[in-house]
């Protein structure tokens, strides 16, 4: 006997199939648009994780850039404390004081390293001279790391180690002058002036004070009218 034909599905089934059938494209079409949503969120959190990873890495090397420029806190503390007086500055009555607020001392001369800055002054476009025998103490002559001899602007660092840091605001610490980003003795940038500092001709951003001195600088610094100035970008140090 031939085999009996399969019952055919009712319309009821086959409704059933087809919303089963849909149901199924339907859950695939999402799993599918949630796996891109998810790909989406992933390649996006790859991409910030490498921006801050590129920017932690520019911070880094932007503060070591820095530090070619401006010297620690340490040194930074005791630097541009001084009286709020009007140029010229004479040597402070007061030098083993002035050496010893600047984080130095007048005791032996250190022999690691020694090296050469220059400074000038111009203040209203006229030159104030950084005096002779700064940092020196009259009584035993001894000196501080940070010191001049004679009365051009010539600065000596004779440092007791390796890489020591000293700072533009050390020295005027112990010649008592008042140095920040805003005012250089008593003269102040609120009244409209300005004041600006340069090495080696480029303009410096950020507090004098804490300029880090390194050998062959040529520091210069401008306070009020900036237009009549000559801004050297060297210093001949081969006298020296």
């Amino acid at each position: 006997m031939p085999d009996p034909e399969p019952a055919r599905a009712t319309k009821t089934e086959r409704r059933r199939a087809a919303r089963e059938h849909a149901e199924s494209i339907r859950r695939e079409a999402e799993a599918k648009q949630r796996n891109r949503r998810l790909a989406i969120i992933a390649g996006t959190g790859a991409a910030l994780a490498t921006l801050l990873i590129v920017a932690a890495i520019g911070i880094s090397n932007a503060q070591d850039d820095d530090s070619s420029t401006q010297a620690g806190s340490g040194s930074g503390a005791v630097s541009g404390l001084g009286a709020a007086a009007a140029p010229p500055w004479p040597l402070p009555p007061d030098a083993t004081d002035r050496v010893a607020a600047a984080g130095m001392d007048t005791g032996p001369m250190g022999m690691a390293e020694h090296y050469h800055a220059h400074l000038d002054i111009i203040v209203n476009g006229e030159a104030v001279p950084v005096p002779a025998n700064l940092g020196i103490d009259p009584a035993t002559g001894g000196m501080a790391a940070l010191h001049t001899h004679t009365a051009d602007g010539l600065v000596h660092v004779e440092a007791d180690t390796q890489d020591e840091a000293f700072t533009l605001g050390q020295l005027f610490t112990a010649w008592n002058v008042k140095l920040t980003a805003e005012q250089i003795g008593s003269m102040t940038t609120t009244d409209g002036n300005e004041l600006k500092v340069y090495v080696n001709g480029e303009e410096q951003s950020g507090n004098p004070a804490i300029l880090r001195l390194a050998d062959q600088q040529q520091i210069t610094i401008v306070f009020g009218d900036q237009q009549q100035v000559n801004i050297p970008d060297t210093y001949d140090f081969s006298g020296v």
